[in-house]
């Protein structure tokens, strides 16, 4: 192994660091550069300093390489296309001459062009643009950032290792959309393209390359299995030294796979596989190291130094300085410094650490190894201190939950009647015309709304005031939905600076950070709150705005809530129970709000669920479990209801089909779902499946500028028709309307209520096929 580990040294290193600021800078760049107020070089700039910035952090918090290739200026998976010019053919791009502009077209789309599809990076919250793999793709003459971003480092007297999504990750990651049966059959293409890529990072002087091959800790088929070692023996000729790496889950199961590579490491994930770490180790070869990510890239909780060191000992007894200490997968999931929180609550902040803590956390524990464990004693005495204080802490644990979670029964996760029963009720109540139009809940967050809820939030604008002028958008909300003719209509939410942080700043035993960014996609950044303690609803949370906005107008109005599941995966969750535990309080707390929605006369009630799948173990033989108590969390916070009251879930940007029977046992009567990017590909799973419930497919992709036409939407419908009978079938955008503009906005659900016009004529003259 090149670098430190040829000089003897223990080596520390992350995965990948943050890459949008702890700030948000690359998000204002980004933005800025699209609305047309700054050029593509003030936008490098902006990237360049970042970069700057964060390799110092690294050096300077004692990492022996600073990792070069985790930026990106939108997501990694469409820079790696870019690198190896691979784009989708379909946007004609020359890739050696490719531009930000041009670049920002594949993930964005624009008038002419539909973007690339998006979906979950395995079970996180960032969403990556889905490759499209085609026979004629060269993987050839790709740009040079990565080459110019190494240059940069070096010019910084940085010990540069740089970050690759591997070849068989990348193919596996993208999905086939001509002219192909399988997609290995471009491997050959893809492993020439690497070894130019390889060979020229090597001629640069990089002496290391972290390959990342994440797909490990699937339940992958033979056929990519037997792919790798052909393809690493291939690479080995071309590379740098190479370390694999794998994370989110155990991959003990291609141990000796693992063994038999060509590469001068492979990382193993610590903390969501710690089982199989000793195992690696007995039989690991005296010519590879092992990097052991044994701080958490997932989760916000300082580290339990004590319990990671002992962990490493017997692997240290093993490996000797071949062990390197690391974080468990990149850092991108987490936020990026705890030194910018200076509002936090005292002592919960002693329990935290994020990402520039996270460095700080390694080299201690890599310190400890290297026999300076009298010079380190310190921080592991803090440490230790935090964390017996956030165990005896009596924030943590609410009576009143603890009794309340004894007394639920199965009985409490069961409508009243069954889903026939009920939608011939709620038909009867509403008298909804075919193709029912609605939209999934939010509204455009204008600068002049978002102004005025930071002023309430700091004290500087009145709760009548505050109050007013909530009302006085709910009103232009509804005003809006009724001269476009929408059927069915929501209040906006206007008061929602976050779908989980709103509900989460109203619930007993969360916590927030004033600039804990994460990075969910491309400018779309989330500040997650950590649920730190035992979940309790003190008061209604929606019911007033949503009783406003119900009086405004005769059409049924929707309540609108964040679901259990979703609360609970786009927290920081606790470890010191079971995700199950903490997701049932959750739904507990939100039964609450439905009885109490209902009882204000909100027939209509959404409960979201996009992050549904999101918690989905890697491997198909832990789905049942989480499965089941996720859908028995949904069901208890939906099942306080009458038969007339209609429940409505969304899902989005997630591959369901192959979990279909727990979707439909949820048993929601209207389920929404993202559909547009794929063309209703998504949907055919629903109709070979033959889901019994109402389904909304999105026939507006609203991540776009691009404002689709009413001939658009009719052609997707017709797709859906195919599949789903047009009396369950509605006509909705593919997700909530925040991000956009009102001229936009109400063109786009014009066109959509003129398809579900047209679809209706249709419908008349001639009946769908199914």
């Amino acid at each position: 192994m090149a670098g430190s580990a040829a000089q003897g040294e223990y080596v520390a290193h992350v995965l990948g660091f943050p890459r949008i600021g702890a700030q948000r800078e690359l998000k204002t760049a980004m933005e800025s550069f699209w609305k047309g107020e700054s050029d593509e070089a003030g936008l490098r700039a902006t990237g360049k300093a970042l970069r700057a910035r964060h390799w110092q952090v690294q050096a300077a918090a004692g990492m022996d390489y600073v990792t070069v290739g985790d930026f990106a200026w939108y997501d990694h998976v469409l820079g790696t296309l870019a690198l190896l010019g691979a784009l989708p053919a379909r946007f004609g791009l020359d890739s050696g001459k490719l531009d930000l502009a041009a670049y920002y077209v594949m993930a964005r789309g624009d008038k002419d062009h539909f973007a690339m599809e998006m979906t979950k990076w395995f079970d996180t919250n960032y969403h990556y643009l889905v490759p499209e793999w085609t026979p004629d793709l060269t993987f050839d003459h790709g740009v040079d950032w990565l080459f110019d971003e190494v240059a940069e480092a070096q010019a910084q007297s940085h010990q540069a290792k740089v970050v690759l999504l591997g070849p068989l990750s990348l193919l596996f990651l993208g999905k086939i959309k001509s002219g192909l049966s399988h997609k290995l059959e471009l491997l050959p293409k893809v492993v020439a393209g690497y070894e130019k890529l390889l060979l020229r990072l090597r001629g640069q002087g990089v002496t290391l390359v972290q390959i990342d091959e994440p797909i490990l800790a699937l339940e992958l088929g033979r056929e990519w299995l037997d792919a790798f070692l052909p393809v690493y023996l291939t690479l080995a000729n071309a590379a740098p030294s190479l370390l694999l790496t794998t994370y989110f889950d155990t991959v003990s199961a291609h141990a000796d796979l693992l063994r038999s590579l060509p590469v001068a490491g492979v990382h193993l994930d610590g903390v969501r596989g710690v089982a199989q770490l000793q195992e690696f180790a007995d039989k690991w070869p005296q010519d590879k190291v092992l990097s052991v990510g044994i701080v958490d890239g997932r989760n916000i909780w300082r580290c339990d130094l004590d319990a990671a060191l002992a962990t490493l000992k017997p692997l240290h007894d093993k490996l000797g300085k071949r062990l390197w200490v690391a974080s468990s997968c990149s850092l991108l999931h987490v936020p990026v410094d705890l030194a910018n929180e200076h509002k936090l609550d005292g002592e919960i902040r002693q329990w935290l650490a994020f990402a520039t803590q996270k460095l700080d956390e390694i080299f201690v524990l890599r310190q400890a190894l290297n026999g300076s464990a009298d010079v380190v004693a310190g921080q592991f005495a803090a440490a230790r201190t935090a964390l017996a204080g956030r165990r005896s802490s009596p924030r943590i644990h609410n009576a009143l939950v603890q009794k309340r979670l004894k007394a639920v029964t199965a009985a409490d996760a069961d409508r009243s009647s069954a889903f026939p029963a009920r939608i011939a009720t709620q038909q009867k109540r509403w008298k909804l015309p075919a193709f029912p139009t609605t939209t999934i809940g939010s509204f455009p967050q204008t600068p002049q709304i978002r102004a005025v809820r930071a002023a309430y939030k700091r004290g500087e604008t009145g709760h009548l005031d505050y109050l007013n002028r909530m009302r006085d958008e709910i009103r232009l909300v509804v005003e809006r939905q009724e001269q476009l003719g929408l059927d069915v209509l929501v209040h906006g939410e206007p008061e929602r600076n976050d779908m989980v942080e709103y509900f989460g700043e109203q619930l007993w035993g969360y916590a927030f950070s004033a600039n804990g960014w994460v990075q969910s996609y491309g400018s779309r950044c989330v500040k997650p709150p950590f649920i730190y303690g035992d979940v309790y609803r003190p008061e209604a949370m929606t019911v007033g705005w949503s009783q406003f906005a119900q009086s405004l107008t005769q059409k049924p109005m929707k309540g609108m809530l964040t679901g259990p599941v979703t609360m609970l995966q786009w927290s920081f969750v606790r470890d010191d129970q079971p995700r199950s535990t903490t997701a049932l309080q959750i739904a507990l707390a939100l039964r609450d709000e439905v009885c109490d929605l209902e009882k204000a006369g909100i027939g209509m009630i959404q409960i979201d669920e996009p992050a549904f799948r999101e918690g989905l173990p890697l491997k198909a033989g832990d789905w049942k479990e989480y499965l089941d108590w996720a859908v028995r969390a949904f069901r208890i916070s939906a099942a306080g209801v009458k038969d007339e009251t209609q429940i409505h879930t969304h899902m989005c940007y997630s591959e369901f089909n192959d979990i279909l029977p727990w979707i439909a046992a949820m048993d929601a009567d209207v389920i929404t779902i993202e559909t547009s990017r794929s063309g209703m590909e998504l949907l055919d799973g629903f109709g070979r499946f033959q889901y019994p419930n109402d389904i909304g497919p999105g026939v507006y992709d609203i991540h776009s500028p691009r404002i689709p036409q009413a001939g658009d939407m009719v052609r997707l419908m017709e797709k859906a028709r195919g599949v789903i009978p047009d009396e369950r079938l509605w006509i909705n955008p593919d997700c909530g309307l925040k991000t956009r503009n009102w001229p936009e906005t109400y063109e786009a659900l014009s066109h959509m209520v003129q398809a579900a016009r047209e679809l209706r004529e249709r419908a008349r003259s001639k009946p769908a096929a199914a």
